[in-house]
């Protein structure tokens, strides 16, 4: 995949094997530390066994990279019926907001997927505390919907209180 011009020397590829202790160097302090979130890499084995749990059928896992470290992952996990779940969507503080919007690179990426693969929407949980996440959400056309209305087998995640929609 080709560099967006705007990744300013960063780059974006799919996960691969060897890359796990590094995410989840990332993933656990943003939710832990910087949020609050009580939640360890214990809590998500799906960071241990990535190809397992997102890659099967039309999923995926991407990692963005500055040199060697990981500084942003994004994931997608299908679940039946043409659906997707965004999921692991982390950017290292750094590394968010102009002048990469890296943020935007990454669901940029997995939506061109989902919908190379033909997956009809794409859904996803979040918590309350990530507020500038909804925000970018919203942005980027999806809705809230409620709890209730989550399709049979959506990966729910015990964190989740706040439910997007995109339909594609």
């Amino acid at each position: 995949m080709a560099n967006p011009p705007d990744l300013h020397g960063l780059t974006i590829a799919s996960f691969v094997a060897g890359d796990e202790d590094a995410i989840i160097d990332l993933i656990v302090p943003i939710q832990s530390v910087e949020f609050g979130i009580a939640i360890t890499a214990d809590d998500q084995p799906d960071l241990r066994d990535i190809p397992g749990f997102y890659l099967p059928g039309r999923g995926g896992f991407w990692v963005a990279r500055d040199g060697g470290q990981v500084v942003g992952t994004i994931a997608l996990k299908e679940f039946g019926d043409a659906l997707g779940a965004l999921r692991k969507m982390f950017v290292a503080p750094d590394y968010r907001g102009p002048p990469r919007r890296l943020g935007q690179a990454l669901l940029d990426v997995l939506l061109a997927h989902a919908r190379a693969s033909g997956l009809r929407q794409i859904l996803l949980g979040t918590t309350e505390a990530f507020l500038a996440a909804h925000r970018f959400y919203e942005r980027n056309g999806f809705a809230i919907i409620a709890k209730a209305d989550l399709p049979v087998g959506f990966p729910l995640a015990p964190v989740d209180t706040r439910f997007y929609a995109l339909d594609l």
